[in-house]
């Protein structure tokens, strides 16, 4: 036996068996499928520009294994994975940007404000400037140093247990720590080593392989799912630590393990692109808007960071005859919405 009703805005269902229920709000599910539709076909349409052009049924045949061998290398290798790397990377910093701003129940709140994506840009720039980046590679050091900034940022804000407040403010001091020793270590180091660390820093998709899309694509396999259970009690978080442990929830074992999850997702991803500004920031809060829920949806925020990733790569290569890195555009794009979100929390009086 089943049960299903339909409201206007939503529908629930009752199985028998297996014994499942849960409910469907139809909005988010209709946002959710055209930013799905929308983020594959900017991935598509990302790997016909270079300098072979290509159409969009020349695209699909080759990642399906048609196609002539010339075609077949071009995107198979040199494209599929800047595609790939673009997509996984605005899926992970769209889901992370999520879980952040719901645990602070902040909408400010985005792993590059509170110093992740800081913490794994200084470790890398540190490998270059002392030598030892060539021995691990510049995603090992990206991720080491944005989950040890993550776990460092719980540890600090820890008093009888954390709360959103806290991490919020120890996360500020720990970006401004990285962002300064960031600086002093590139202007300490070698012009050559100098352009090699900025190149990295801005956000970059050029180059990319699929020594970037495996471990990434690993990472989301494992840490998506898990973000996943662990969100039927982010909307209790949203209602505040003791309201939360009332109505049952574990506040801090969910809220660390939401913290680290959300810190690898974002590790990985900066691994792999780099530090692409502005994405977990604003991904979320435009996903937020479009489903029109009280709180940043983790599905439709992961698909707009694919969109707003892929879109911006595609705008970072046709704009100038010289291509951009993908994180000038993302951070051009997102500065006027941050500028926004100022303003509103501080109308709203919840901005200091």
């Amino acid at each position: 036996m089943s049960l299903l009703q339909v409201r206007r805005d939503r529908v629930t269902f009752r199985l028998a068996k297996p014994p499942v229920s849960g409910q469907i709000r139809l909005r988010l599910f209709v946002v959710s499928l055209v930013l799905a539709v929308l983020a594959f076909a900017l991935f598509c349409v990302g790997m016909t520009i270079g300098d072979v052009p290509l159409g969009v049924s020349d695209v699909l045949s080759a990642v399906f294994g048609g196609g002539d061998s010339g075609t077949a290398y071009i995107v198979q290798e040199l494209r599929l994975p800047r595609a790939l790397t673009g997509l996984l990377a605005g899926l992970a910093f769209g889901a992370s940007g999520a879980v952040f701003q719901t645990i602070t129940r902040n909408p400010l709140a985005s792993p590059d404000m509170i110093g992740i994506n800081a913490g794994a840009a200084t470790a890398v720039v540190a490998g270059i400037s002392f030598g030892f980046g060539g021995g691990l590679g510049t995603t090992t050091l990206g991720l080491l140093g944005g989950l040890l900034t993550g776990l460092l940022v719980y540890v600090l804000a820890w008093r009888r247990g954390t709360t959103g407040h806290r991490i919020i403010l120890v996360g500020i001091g720990i970006f401004a720590m990285c962002t300064s020793l960031t600086d002093y270590l590139l202007s300490r180091a070698q012009i050559t080593e100098a352009q090699a660390s900025i190149g990295w820093l801005v956000g970059n998709l050029a180059n990319r392989g699929w020594e970037h899309v495996v471990p990434l694509a690993c990472a989301l396999a494992v840490l998506l799912p898990l973000v996943l259970a662990l969100s039927r009690w982010m909307r209790t978080l949203q209602l505040g630590d003791e309201v939360a442990a009332g109505l049952g929830t574990p506040v801090q074992p969910v809220r660390l393990g939401l913290l680290l999850a959300g810190a690898g997702l974002v590790a990985f991803a900066t691994a792999s692109a780099g530090p692409i500004s502005f994405v977990a920031l604003t991904a979320p809060q435009i996903a937020q808007r479009l489903a029109r829920q009280a709180s940043p949806p983790l599905t439709a925020s992961a698909l707009t960071g694919a969109v707003v990733v892929l879109g911006s790569d595609i705008l970072a290569r046709i704009l100038t005859a010289s291509p951009l890195p993908v994180g000038i555009v993302t951070g051009a794009l997102g500065a006027p919405l941050l500028l926004w979100l100022l303003a509103r929390a501080n109308r709203s009086g919840s901005g200091g």
